[in-house]
């Protein structure tokens, strides 16, 4: 039953690589026929869990309840999904978001729910953190504003450059990633190479010391949680 469960489980997540939008696309009849298949499974592994539960035990334990409403969502948003598509309108599965409740609500999946409920209890804990590094995200933006917004300067593609505090703000916080570097700073370059400084403070403060500081504080919190919910076991 405990391998039955899981595959039907991956294969349910395995459905995003060939929905649409899909890296390998199938046709709507072939996917819908195979997650129709796997909530059948897992509505008969509930009903079978129900037949050895106390009625009032499993009515009151909320994974069960999880469950039951994640499947009668898919199934509806299944259902007006394909109804659209029968008229040639466009709509989206929004339904998939609801699909890892399986993986995590199930019975035989205890050891993911504690690592999913340690991470539930580090979050309150890392939001100063974040909060602290959102100020200097906005900070860092509002200064960009000042410094270039007023200089009528535009990118490659000859747009405006840093013209729009919320683009700055975007611009910036995929910098943290590096993921636009040095592309995102190049306009500001060449207007004057001493610009620079700006973006090397930036990444410097955000992306070296708030970074790490960020992940010192996850993983700590995480581990503390980890050994409470072990009882006291070392978790490194």
């Amino acid at each position: 039953m405990r391998t039955a469960t899981y595959f039907f489980i991956f294969l349910n997540l395995s459905l995003a690589v060939f929905e649409e939008p899909a890296v390998y696309p199938l046709p709507f009849l072939v996917t819908s026929l195979i997650e129709v298949s796997c909530l059948l499974v897992f509505f008969g592994r509930l009903t079978h869990f129900a037949k050895v539960t106390l009625r009032n035990v499993f009515w009151k334990d909320t994974k069960n309840i999880c469950i039951m409403v994640a499947i009668l969502l898919s199934l509806a948003d299944l259902s007006i999904y394909g109804v659209l598509r029968l008229y040639n309108m466009k709509s989206i599965r929004w339904s998939r978001i609801a699909r890892p409740i399986f993986l995590i609500n199930f019975a035989e999946s205890r050891q993911i729910r504690r690592a999913f409920r340690s991470i539930r209890n580090t979050l309150p804990e890392i939001t100063y953190v974040f909060l602290l590094f959102m100020f200097s995200l906005l900070m860092f933006s509002l200064m960009a504003l000042k410094l270039f917004g007023e200089r009528n300067l535009q990118t490659a593609e000859g747009l405006p450059y840093f013209k729009n505090y919320l683009e700055i703000v975007f611009d910036l916080y995929v910098l943290v990633t590096t993921a636009n570097s040095p592309d995102v700073m190049m306009p500001a370059f060449d207007f004057s190479s001493w610009y620079a400084l700006f973006f090397i403070a930036f990444v410097i403060v955000n992306t070296y010391i708030f970074m790490s500081l960020f992940l010192a504080v996850v993983y700590n919190n995480y581990k503390k949680h980890l050994k409470v919910m072990f009882g006291g076991v070392n978790c490194d």
